[in-house]
């Protein structure tokens, strides 16, 4: 619920600063030249986008073609989308934000932002850490019932107190049982013994 308040926000500051941006703009070089300044970004814009969505393509399918998932060709084919839309919206915050998703060295920052903090995330979530590597090997992730794998690592992993480290079972070095020959040997119903080792 809170990213859809800070998206709903930015939907509503993002036009009003551009609005407020056009009218700085137009009262500085006058309304005909930033009209003119708009059109033309957006044109040049589109003309970019176009030129890279193509560009982008030809590497989805190189990697496809190499057997290799095209993760981060994906993520740019969608910053080309949100792009394009950027250019087309009239104003020249839009635009400026439209032309750093355009072009291969401004986009990095953004690709690598959506693929930490959205994409990585989601996956997590989705596959319990197996995607990412973010796999706990003892216990389970904030576990506090105190339950035989509480505490991942910490009390239940190795060296901890629960049931793999020194202090498992509840006691001590001292409670260790030392089991003599005769406690290996097994009574089969016929009386004979049978050594199990």
């Amino acid at each position: 619920m809170p990213r859809l308040r800070w998206l709903f926000l930015a939907l509503l500051v993002i036009p009003l600063a551009d609005a407020l941006f056009l009218v700085f703009v137009a009262g500085q070089v006058g309304w005909q030249v930033t009209v003119a300044l708009v059109v033309l970004t957006a044109l040049l814009g589109t003309l970019f986008v176009r030129a890279e969505g193509r560009h982008t393509l030809r590497r989805i399918q190189r990697s496809l073609a190499q057997g290799k998932t095209p993760t981060d060709e994906l993520v740019d084919g969608g910053l080309l989308i949100a792009a394009g839309a950027f250019l087309l919206t009239p104003g020249l915050l839009t635009d400026a934000l439209g032309f750093l998703l355009v072009f291969p060295l401004t986009r990095y920052p953004f690709r690598y932002a959506v693929k930490e903090w959205v994409i990585k995330p989601k996956l997590d979530q989705k596959t319990g850490g197996f995607a990412t590597g973010n796999v706990y090997t003892f216990g389970f992730p904030d576990d506090d019932s105190g339950g035989p794998f509480a505490g991942a690592g910490g009390d239940g992993g190795p060296g901890g107190s629960g049931p793999f480290g020194p202090g498992a079972a509840g006691g001590s070095d001292d409670d260790t049982i030392d089991l003599d020959e005769d406690s290996y040997d097994v009574e089969f119903e016929d009386g004979d013994d049978t050594d199990a080792r």
